[in-house]
């Protein structure tokens, strides 16, 4: 009984540690600038909402439902806070928050103008 007791203590703490560490996913920082999804894929020339990048981007995102997304230069993310980004569009910002990898979303804790 006492080894099956252990066993079973062993294989939870086992579980345990394994779940761990996509549990406790770490904030990061990222840097961009904050653009439409639109405009990301195919650029302010080519969509030319609006005299500027910032007001393209929310001419954009307004009529075509584009959402706001970091472009890092090579990558684009999606952001969780819309508001936030929308008030920085066409800034190259500071983002900070945690990265779910598969959909490329940055759940936003902060995003100040560099």
């Amino acid at each position: 009984m006492r080894i099956l007791t252990l066993t079973c203590a062993t294989v939870l703490l086992g579980l345990l540690s394994a779940a761990a560490p996509g549990a406790a996913q770490e904030s990061k920082t990222f840097t961009g600038v904050v653009i439409d999804e639109l405009c990301a894929v195919n650029g302010h020339a080519a969509m030319r909402m609006g005299p500027t990048d910032a007001e393209c981007a929310k001419v954009c995102a307004e009529e075509h439902e584009a959402p706001f997304v970091l472009l890092d230069g090579k990558t684009v993310y999606q952001l969780s806070d819309q508001s936030k980004a929308r008030a920085l569009a066409g800034a190259r910002v500071k983002v900070v928050g945690v990265l779910d990898a598969k959909t490329d979303t940055i759940r936003v804790t902060s995003i100040t103008a560099e």
